[in-house]
């Protein structure tokens, strides 16, 4: 059987009489890739420092690697890898010495970190910028010195709060490559982030979380699957007619939602809709048929986008 390392049951967190947390259960198992889903605000930061030991739970019970992480904080913490959501790396410190400090915080030897800096330069393809002052760099390369110096202590557990925040499209699938590396070496993933195209290519199985609350539980396929038709269509008529028209659309398809820019259709055959509402007279101003996201999961599941 897999062994799980993370184990919550109930979590709770309060800040005074908001509930940042509210009752959650989850578990991640031993190299699996697990994301927190949810827009910003949702509870998926606080989530991420109770299971890193720097935040006390309010309520509920929470073991990570089989130990309270209010008793064994220095323990457990010895075991994780934390890349927290804005870099916080010494900028007036070269790229190597960033990873050979963080190494002895760890209390690791000179000569095992010394070998260890030139495998992580290696992975994060920062070995021409080895002597550059971090101040330097570009943002995806903090990013990716940030995860580096996360696995200089070789840990069990990397947590990466919203990882690619920030980041252009071509860092951030650098940084995706990176991220599957380490998964196919065994080492366990636990991510936040409220980028649905990342949790759908990163994280193996995931929750959805909004307003503390768990919404759902599985793999990006098998949430898409339960919770959304096959295809979108989504149609422009003008921000001033969108909610005049949907009333001519939804007998057209399962499932329609109106959006302050746009409708969203829901169908197992969008082309088609998009055919008979055409045929109908309507003209809409711009239309697009694609397949169903996270993003529409989230949508059915709290009645707003991930991103307001």
């Amino acid at each position: 059987m897999s062994e799980e390392l993370i184990v919550a049951r109930g979590l709770t967190k309060k800040f005074g009489d908001f509930t940042a947390v509210d009752g959650i259960d989850f578990s991640v198992m031993r190299g699996e890739s697990f994301g927190l889903l949810g827009p910003n605000g949702a509870g998926k930061s606080t989530t991420m420092r109770i299971i890193g030991a720097t935040s006390q739970r309010t309520g509920g019970e929470i073991t990570i690697l089989g130990k309270d992480p209010e008793k064994f904080g220095p323990q457990i913490r010895a075991h994780l890898g934390v890349v927290p959501q804005k870099d916080n790396l010494d900028e007036q410190l070269t790229v190597t010495q960033n990873l050979y400090i963080y190494g002895r915080y760890f209390g690791l030897s000179n000569k095992f970190i010394k070998g260890k800096i030139e495998e992580l330069l290696e992975f994060a393809q920062l070995e021409e910028k080895r002597d550059a002052k971090v101040d330097s760099l570009s943002g995806g390369m903090k990013r990716r010195l940030t995860i580096a110096r996360a696995l200089v202590s070789e840990p069990e557990i990397l947590m990466l709060d919203e990882p690619t925040t920030g980041l252009d499209p071509q860092a951030r699938h650098i940084l995706w490559d990176r991220l599957f590396r380490l998964k196919e070496k065994g080492v366990t993933l636990v991510i936040t982030t409220h980028f649905m195209d990342e949790a759908e290519q990163l994280c193996e199985r995931l929750i959805v979380i909004d307003r503390g609350k768990i919404m759902a539980e599985g793999s990006p396929a098998d949430l898409i699957k339960r919770y959304s038709s096959k295809e979108v269509l989504e149609l422009r008529f003008g921000s001033e007619n969108n909610e005049a028209v949907a009333d001519k659309l939804r007998d057209k398809c399962e499932r329609l939602e109106v959006l302050p820019d746009r409708v969203l259709l829901y169908s197992e055959d969008a082309e088609h809709v998009l055919e008979e509402i055409v045929r109908s007279g309507l003209q809409p101003k711009t239309s697009l048929v694609r397949r169903s996201s996270l993003e529409d999961v989230f949508l059915r599941l709290t009645g707003r986008t991930l991103i307001e």
